[in-house]
């Protein structure tokens, strides 16, 4: 009987993955800053074309630097492929453009990130796809929007910016019991290393790379990753498993199996929208990698503490912090997060909108950005920036209040962060 190969530790994968000594020895991955590449002859290009041998092409589709990365994401997600694209909004439309078309539906979680929210909302209707908002977080509350159009069930595993933990495991028994993909937005699951859907029933990941996979406010990027544990042979996904139109009726499934949907975001997807990294941006995600787990841990402990700190504040009118007990979604971060919370967290301040201005503008340490997952601490405003184009029903549905603050832990000593906080708490009263 052959001997099982162990499996690495996260932290070591997340060094190791993807990273393979070439003929210099060099102990960094090289960025090939490349557009194109030389073909060995006419022969070997038509096999490229065609998808019948592996290689490059062109950085659209393929670059060795951007490979690396993405072997390395699959690696610590434990999937069978990963696809790299230019942003968390990207990663997002390329997935429900390669299982979804006009007519389709897809039904989605409540608890959205508000640019999620815009592009369900108005720029996939435009497409002709219906994009069908649960009334809640129940499994019945989904079950009852699926019909036999529908192409997948889509949640994030943390919502933004209410950090609503849904029952991930439940939700991934309903598609399973429907046959439709589900497709988990894991940001706030820093690829894997808090939480991994894959565990409990996910079948494609999307990632935004910009945040705590780089790490450090450098890049934008987003992530695909595939499982490899949907049957795409079931004949609802033609455009999978059927003849496909840009390569001459290559059947996808058939040629590539269990990877079949990573290759088609590639080369439908890449090909036909463009939504490519940069090498140089791949390789800000590599080596952001390679420290994700210390950095992760020191701000989900930072977290905790501001939390604490801002629970006993007389001008904090509340506090949500999933890793407090009164959190709604407590009882599933304990069971899907390592940790049992996240880096994240959200106050409301007693007083009104221009007060609540004040305070973040008198901030010192804590940036004014629209970012979370970065080594710097951030504070956001979602009623002002990220849902700022919801209607005032989505935003009541989203949890957003005028007061309501998103805060993210950084790298800094989290005592000065308290600091910096009780200095602006002065300019308001």
């Amino acid at each position: 009987m052959a001997e099982e190969k162990k499996v690495l530790g996260f932290e070591t994968r997340q060094i190791h993955g993807g990273y393979h000594v070439d003929s210099t020895g060099s102990r960094g991955i090289a960025i090939y800053p490349t557009a194109a590449y030389h073909f060995r002859s006419c022969d070997h290009a038509a096999g490229l074309f065609e998808l019948s041998q592996p290689g490059n092409i062109y950085t659209r589709l393929h670059n060795p630097t951007t490979a690396a990365y993405e072997e390395r994401i699959a690696s610590l997600y434990g999937a069978v492929g990963a696809l790299a694209v230019a942003s968390g909004m990207s990663a997002i439309f390329l997935t429900v453009s390669s299982l979804a078309e006009a007519g389709d539906n897809i039904v989605a979680a409540p608890f959205l990130y508000g640019g999620t929210y815009n592009q369900f909302r108005i720029s996939l209707r435009k497409l002709g796809i219906e994009v069908r908002i649960a009334k809640g977080d129940s499994v019945e509350d989904f079950e009852s929007l699926i019909d036999e159009r529908t192409k997948m069930i889509y949640v994030e595993s943390m919502g933004n910016p209410t950090c609503d933990v849904l029952d991930l495991e439940a939700i991934g028994a309903l598609a399973k019991h429907c046959d439709v993909p589900f497709v988990v937005d894991n940001t706030f699951g820093a690829a894997g290393y808090l939480c991994n859907p894959f565990d409990w029933g996910a079948n494609i990941v999307v990632d935004s790379a910009t945040k705590w996979i780089n790490g450090h406010g450098t890049a934008m990027g987003g992530i695909i990753v595939d499982g490899g544990n949907y049957d795409w042979g079931n004949g609802k996904f033609p455009q999978i498993d059927g003849p496909s139109e840009g390569y001459h009726g290559l059947n996808l499934y058939k040629t590539f199996g269990k990877q079949a949907f990573i290759v088609k975001c590639r080369v439908d997807g890449l090909r036909d929208f463009g939504c490519c990294p940069s090498s140089f941006d791949s390789y800000l995600m590599l080596i952001g990698l390679e420290t994700l787990s210390l950095r992760v841990k020191h701000e989900v402990e930072s977290c905790r503490r501001l939390a604490e700190y801002c629970r006993n504040h007389p001008k904090v009118a509340k506090v949500s912090y999933v890793g407090f007990e009164d959190h709604p979604g407590y009882k599933n971060a304990q069971k899907y997060y390592r940790f049992g919370a996240s880096a994240v967290m959200n106050i409301e301040l007693r007083g009104t909108l221009e007060s609540t201005v004040k305070f973040v503008e008198a901030l010192q340490l804590m940036g004014n950005m629209t970012m979370i997952g970065d080594s710097i601490s951030v504070v956001t405003h979602p009623a002002s920036t990220t849902h700022k184009q919801l209607s005032e029903a989505d935003l009541k549905a989203a949890g957003v209040t005028p007061t309501l603050l998103r805060l993210s832990l950084g790298l800094e000593d989290v005592e000065d962060i308290i600091a910096d906080f009780e200095q602006a708490f002065t300019h308001i009263g």
